[in-house]
C-alpha cells in the first residue's frame, strides 16, 4: 500500500465541499469551509487541513454544532461590532466578520470585533489574508481548549491560543501566524494518528513527564514557547477571545474530539487596520519592501541559505502543491475514502 498520494487542490477542495454538503450545510458554506482545510494543506499546515474531516463531519452528523451560519450582532458600533455565532462552523463565521472589520475598517479606519458562541475555526491566517488583499493590516486570534499548564505547573488550563497578523506588499504579504506552544496539539494528533513519534521537547504526559510518543503527549500538555512568555500569550489571548467577547476561557471550554453533545463557545478577535488611513499605501509598501530587502541581505549563519520573513515558506510551498499537488498521507486519504463511503458521496481524488 502506498505511503502517500498526490491530489489536486481543487479535486480535494470540490471532495471536502460535497461530503460537508450532505449535512445541509450551504454550498457556499461548505465551500468556505472546505477551502479552509484545504489551504492548510497548501501551505504545509497538515495538522489544520483535511485530516480534520473525520472530527467536522461527525460534529455536523450529531448536530452538535449548526448547519447553518446565522451569526446574530450583539453590539455594533461605527468602530466595532460584538457578533454571537449562534454555534455556527467557525470557517464561515471567520470570514463574514473578518469581512465586516473590512468594511467598518474603509470608513472609520480601524475596526475590532469579538466573536462568541463558535467553534473551532481552523487556520488563522486564512482570514488575515482577506485584510492583505484590501491593503489592511488583519490581526485575529481565538481560543482553544487547555492544552498548555500555567507556568510552574503541569496541569493545563490555557490553550494553544493563535495570534495572525497580515501585512500587504507588493507581494505576497507577510503572515505571522503563531500558536503560543512550540507546537499546536493538532500537529501532536495528527503524528498520533499517522503512528508517528514525536521530538523531545514538544509536550509532556499528564503526569508532567517528558515524552517522545505522540498519544501519551495527546492526553498531557503542550509546551509553551520561550517558557513564561508563551504561557503569558496564551492567558492574553484567552482573556480577549474568551473573556472579552463572552466566551468559555480555559477549561470551561468544550473539547471538539471527545465533547459531541455541548457545543465548544469558542470566542474569536477581528482586527483590520486601514493603511491609507494613517499613511499612503505606496509609500508604506516601499518601506516594507526595504524592510525585507535589507533583511535578506544580512549575513547568514553557517548553513543557511536564505533569511524569510514570516508566512514566505508557506506561501511557496502554496504556490508549489497548487502546480504539482498536495501530498495526502495513506492514513488520511483512507479516511476521506471512507467518508465517501459513509456518506454516499463518489470518491474520487
Amino acid at each position: 500500500m502506498n505511503n502517500s498520494y498526490i491530489v489536486d487542490y481543487r479535486v480535494l477542495r470540490d471532495y471536502c465541499k460535497k461530503l460537508i454538503m450532505t449535512q445541509n450545510v450551504p454550498e457556499e458554506e461548505a465551500f468556505i469551509i472546505a477551502d479552509s482545510l484545504v489551504d492548510a494543506d497548501l501551505c504545509g499546515v497538515e495538522s489544520h487541513g483535511v485530516s480534520r474531516m473525520t472530527i467536522y463531519m461527525k460534529r455536523l452528523e450529531k448536530g452538535v454544532v449548526a448547519n447553518k451560519c446565522e451569526i446574530k450582532i450583539e453590539q455594533e458600533y461605527a468602530a466595532g461590532a460584538a457578533i454571537n455565532a449562534c454555534n455556527s462552523m467557525g470557517m464561515v463565521v471567520g470570514v463574514r466578520a473578518m469581512q465586516k472589520c473590512i468594511d467598518k475598517a474603509k470608513e472609520s479606519g480601524c475596526c475590532f470585533i469579538t466573536v462568541n458562541n463558535s467553534n473551532h475555526y481552523g487556520m488563522a491566517s486564512y482570514f488575515v489574508k482577506m485584510a492583505a488583499e484590501q491593503n489592511m493590516v488583519g490581526v485575529t486570534g481565538t481560543n482553544a481548549p487547555p492544552n498548555i499548564a500555567p507556568w510552574g505547573s503541569y496541569k493545563a488550563y490555557v490553550g494553544t491560543n493563535p495570534l495572525a497578523v497580515s501585512i500587504p506588499t507588493k507581494g505576497e504579504p507577510i503572515i505571522l501566524d503563531m500558536a503560543p506552544s512550540i507546537v499546536a496539539m493538532g500537529k501532536i494528533i495528527l503524528a498520533a494518528k499517522l503512528g508517528k513519534d514525536i521530538p523531545e521537547g514538544w509536550a509532556i504526559t499528564k503526569e508532567g513527564k517528558p515524552t517522545t510518543n505522540a498519544v501519551e503527549a495527546s492526553k498531557g500538555t503542550v509546551l509553551p514557547i520561550g517558557g513564561p512568555k508563551g504561557y503569558g500569550l496564551s492567558l492574553i489571548m484567552d482573556i480577549l477571545c474568551g473573556i472579552l467577547s463572552g466566551a468559555q476561557f480555559g477549561p470551561h471550554l468544550n473539547n471538539m474530539w471527545n465533547d459531541f453533545v455541548n457545543p465548544q463557545n469558542v470566542g474569536h478577535i477581528f482586527c483590520a487596520i486601514d493603511i491609507c488611513k494613517y499613511t499612503d499605501v505606496d509609500r508604506f509598501k516601499d518601506r516594507v519592501e526595504q524592510m525585507i530587502s535589507e533583511i535578506k541581505a544580512l549575513p547568514k549563519n553557517p548553513g543557511v541559505e536564505e533569511l524569510f520573513v514570516p508566512g514566505e515558506i508557506e506561501q511557496r510551498r502554496r504556490k508549489e502543491r497548487k502546480e504539482k499537488g498536495i501530498e495526502i498521507s495513506d492514513v488520511v486519504y483512507q479516511e476521506l475514502k471512507g467518508l465517501g463511503k459513509k456518506y454516499n458521496v463518489s470518491f474520487y481524488l
